[in-house]
């Protein structure tokens, strides 16, 4: 199964070798790690140099290393001797991840074949092998479990749109999983979707999600600015974490906005650096009054938008709003976290697509803690939340407690890497009193 495996994902590959040469041509994110990516160890990887094997953690891209960094700072206490690497998948991810742990201790995830997956292997000799989400990569399970890996899976989760395609190759993905030794799901539902698609029963508990325990930093540079140059009574949105096709959508609600509350300002938020220039066009052809954040010069902000077109500043910059909006989720692409503004006891607003954030947000809909709205309803609902100011803060306070009643999946996941580490059992009988 594995031989075949490889030839298609090889022949897969090839074939679409032309797009990715194109794409690498386009954008350097695609060229990005490439070395690292065929299997080639980089001279700044710090070599597991002592008896004690370390911890390899995979998080895909910056959603998932925020996620993981407390888990990472918690496996740091509990094993001080043991070196912690992590990969990533894409530029962003692999960024952020060096900036957090340090470039020593974090690569690029190599492809699923065997030639690139050995040297790292060779190279960190890791006892465990741990995975944020559902990366179910074969050969890099298979083979790690060939060594001796204890493989987990951590905030495990089964997308809809992912289930039907997991349950079709059932058959197959029943053998994968049976590398993995560990599960800790998010929710009872990703429990028993876990088990419906081939894992193993005994090797699956629900201990949370991660995200619930990552606290947005309250402060930085920019939030300090705009306080300073923010009036007391001015109105201030945030529409973060947009996507491609969504802010056309969001034009006409600036327009009203700013019609209303003349001296209104709008943070906008793209999700992709690389739109960064087309959403300024966008702003421009609108007519609307805008500064671009790397541009911006401390001066006066008022009636217009204030494009954010930087990285890792978003999160802060929440708590400077009154109302705030999380994208991806007015078109089709599954949303966003609502954990970040929920922190500052902001009030939220979410579009209809939240597949991807399915159940944290059932978790706030169930407290009245968010409202999601489509295309027709977000001009309307957020002209009322400025205009009844104590209802938008009854709808924060929700959110902010929704959070604080998440929060205790780290812990619950390093009891399960402990256990696991020690061999005492492939199920982790404690973690069923302490389920949230």
């Amino acid at each position: 199964m594995y031989l075949l495996y490889s030839i298609l994902y090889a022949i897969a590959l090839l074939v679409s070798s032309p797009y990715w040469l194109t794409r690498m041509l386009q954008e350097g994110k695609y060229r990005a790690g490439l070395n690292e990516r065929l299997g080639s160890v980089p001279a700044r990887l710090k070599r597991a140099a002592t008896p004690h094997q370390p911890i390899w953690i995979h998080a895909v891209s910056v959603g998932e290393v925020m996620a993981i960094s407390g888990l990472v700072n918690a496996l740091r206490k509990q094993f001080p001797e043991r070196d912690i690497y992590v990969s990533t998948t894409t530029l962003t991810g692999q960024t952020l991840a060096r900036e957090k742990f340090g470039p020593e201790q974090v690569f690029y995830l190599p492809l699923d074949l065997p030639f690139a997956i050995h040297p790292f292997l060779t190279a960190i000799h890791p006892a465990m092998l741990v995975l944020a989400e559902t990366e179910f990569w074969p050969n890099l399970l298979h083979i790690a479990k060939g060594r001796g890996c204890q493989i987990a899976v951590v905030n495990a989760r089964i997308s809809d749109r992912s289930l039907p395609g997991y349950k079709r190759f059932r058959f197959l993905l029943k053998r994968v999983l049976s590398d993995i030794d560990l599960f800790l799901a998010q929710t009872e539902v990703d429990h028993d979707r876990l088990i419906a698609i081939g894992a193993d029963a005994q090797r699956v508990r629900v201990a949370g999600n991660l995200k619930f325990d990552v606290k947005a930093p309250s402060e930085s540079a920019l939030s300090r600015e705009l306080r300073r140059v923010l009036q007391s009574n001015q109105r201030t949105l945030v529409f973060g974490s947009t996507v491609d096709g969504e802010e056309e959508l969001l034009i006409p609600c600036f327009k009203s906005v700013l019609r209303d509350y003349a001296r209104a300002l709008i943070i906008l938020a793209p999700r992709h650096p690389e739109r960064f220039d087309a959403v300024a066009e966008l702003l421009h052809s609108a007519g609307l009054n805008f500064w671009r954040r790397s541009t911006w010069g401390g001066t006066v902000l008022a009636g217009g938008v204030l494009l954010l077109d930087t990285i890792g500043e978003l999160a802060s910059v929440y708590s400077v709003a009154e109302i705030t909006f999380v994208g991806g989720s007015l078109v089709a692409r599954g949303g966003h976290n609502i954990l970040e503004p929920a922190q500052f006891a902001k009030p939220i607003l979410v579009g209809p697509h939240c597949e991807n954030f399915r159940e944290i947000v059932r978790t706030f809909l169930a407290s009245n803690a968010v409202l999601v709205v489509n295309t027709d309803q977000l001009t309307n609902t957020i002209l009322h939340l400025l205009q009844q100011p104590h209802e938008a803060t009854q709808l924060g306070s929700r959110a902010f407690h929704v959070v604080e009643g998440g929060r205790g999946s780290t812990q619950r996941i390093v009891a399960g890497i402990v256990e696991l580490l020690d061999g005492r059992s492939t199920a982790i009988t404690n973690l069923s009193a302490s389920q949230p």
